[in-house]
């Protein structure tokens, strides 16, 4: 007799569930399956729908979205946004660790540690990981530029130069912009991303303190980039200097603050080269043409003043605020907004100087020079306001409003008189000035506040002091 084929075919599911069973129908035989784990397997059928037909669904819906932003974007902006920028995060990573410097220096990096060069290469993995942003254009004109026009708004008195569109407007189309800014405060990011809005995407140099869930999240995003200021090695050197150079020779404008650091006394601190000797050098190479614009930023009051102060008087850079004391902070700003309760800090001001071309310079002079002359064009371009000036004054003697206004005419103009009122009125409610009979007088044990807020007028006294001797 011949034998019919066995049909391995399904004809009954039984899902068993605590003694209870159910019957699902089918071709073939029974299989008997506990209900948890029918229900593990919808869940990764589920899983292989949405990775293979809705997430490339959604992404695309969302990449063709972000097209539309840029290309509208692009329209209005002065200093379009660049392809560099728009890449993918992976690519711009596997083109920076595979670049034939980064390969060199991985082999150098392996030798000097007694590494094999597999995990040699995996550290500049790391490296590149650290540094590459993942800028998205709608977080930053949808989210970051609104949120940084609120911010800087509530807390200050936003004031620009005259100037500062025609300064940008003006500049070669086929150059890459790096805006050079002394650093007074942690603001300084907030308030230049709001002002430069109308013009570009800035790409920022972001130190350590910054990489904290979710504010790393959302500063990459931004287009911002971390640095290591404290590690010096030379394979994470050449990962940084080649991802500068890739941005710089694509075009994206930077801003880059070449003090290193937030200022301690107020004062212009010397520059340190690092990126900047990083772009000029891609200048230097035929890489691109870079034009560099001074900006320099002032307060009537610097959030972190006392903060910095106390860092300078130790001789560090440790600042004690945690994240939880500055979230903290704001909240109850926010709150103070919210029941009319809360006055703003005075005036920021944001003032670009006259740019300076890489072309203009010859190939013998230094970087040194040339870092030197744009800390200058920032401390030549640097705006007077109310409590550094009255500060400024009062260090010096004691004086009347009468007589701090009549001083103040010629910086001031018209506005003098609104402006002295306004710097007394801040710097009273702070206690670091004292009134009697209508004569105004520093507080004596708050001259180093006074000075720090002095200083960032005259960012080169000590050399100004030095000539006169």
């Amino acid at each position: 007799m011949s034998q019919k084929p066995r049909l391995w075919a399904i004809s009954k599911v039984t899902i068993v569930r605590t003694g209870a069973t159910r019957d699902i129908e089918g071709m073939g035989g029974t299989i008997s399956l506990p209900i948890w784990l029918f229900g593990l397997i919808l869940i990764f059928a589920g899983v292989t729908f949405a990775s293979h037909f809705l997430f490339p669904s959604v992404r695309w819906f969302f990449r063709r979205r972000a097209e539309r932003l840029v290309t509208e974007l692009n329209k209005r902006l002065a200093r379009p946004i660049e392809p560099f920028k728009l890449a993918r995060r992976y690519d711009t990573i596997q083109r920076l660790i595979y670049d034939p410097i980064v390969t060199e220096a991985v082999v150098a990096h392996a030798k000097e540690r007694g590494l094999r060069e597999d995990v040699a290469f995996e550290d500049a993995r790391r490296y590149a990981q650290e540094i590459v942003p993942s800028f998205s254009a709608l977080t930053y004109f949808s989210i970051g530029i609104r949120l940084a026009r609120w911010l800087a708004t509530m807390l200050y008195d936003v004031r620009t130069g005259e100037t500062n569109r025609e300064i940008i407007a003006a500049l070669p189309e086929d150059s890459t912009v790096i805006f050079v800014m002394n650093h007074r405060s942690n603001m300084d990011y907030v308030l230049v991303t709001y002002l430069a809005g109308e013009e570009s995407a800035l790409s920022y140099a972001v130190g350590e303190w910054a990489r904290v869930w979710p504010i790393s999240r959302l500063i990459r995003m931004m287009g911002g980039y971390f640095i290591r200021r404290r590690l010096r090695g030379a394979l994470y050197r050449a990962v940084l200097a080649r991802y500068v150079d890739m941005a710089t020779r694509s075009g994206v404008t930077q801003a880059i603050f070449p003090e290193g650091g937030l200022s301690l006394d107020g004062r212009l601190a010397k520059p340190k080269m690092g990126l900047l000797s990083y772009a000029a050098q891609t200048h230097r190479e035929g890489g691109a043409s870079v034009v560099f614009v001074p900006v320099a930023i002032n307060y009537d009051r610097v959030l972190e003043d006392r903060v910095l102060i106390a860092a300078g008087k130790r001789g560090d850079r440790r600042f004690g605020a945690r994240i939880s004391v500055v979230g903290g902070w704001v909240l109850n700003k926010i709150w103070l907004r919210i029941r009319g309760k809360f006055l703003r800090f005075g005036t920021a001001a944001v003032i670009y100087g006259e740019p300076i071309e890489m072309a203009s310079y010859a190939d013998t002079v230094s970087l040194e020079e040339i870092s030197e002359d744009l800390m200058r064009a920032i401390g030549e371009t640097m705006p007077v306001l109310g409590v550094p000036f009255v500060a400024q004054e009062l260090l010096t003697a004691p004086a009347s409003r009468e007589e701090l206004v009549a001083r103040g005419e010629e910086v001031f103009g018209t506005a003098v008189e609104t402006t002295i009122d306004a710097a007394l009125s801040n710097m009273k409610q702070r206690e670091i000035i004292e009134a009697s009979e209508d004569v105004w007088r520093a507080n004596p044990e708050e001259t180093a506040v006074l000075s720090f807020y002095a200083s960032s007028v005259s960012p080169f006294a000590e050399e100004q002091e030095a000539a006169t001797e």
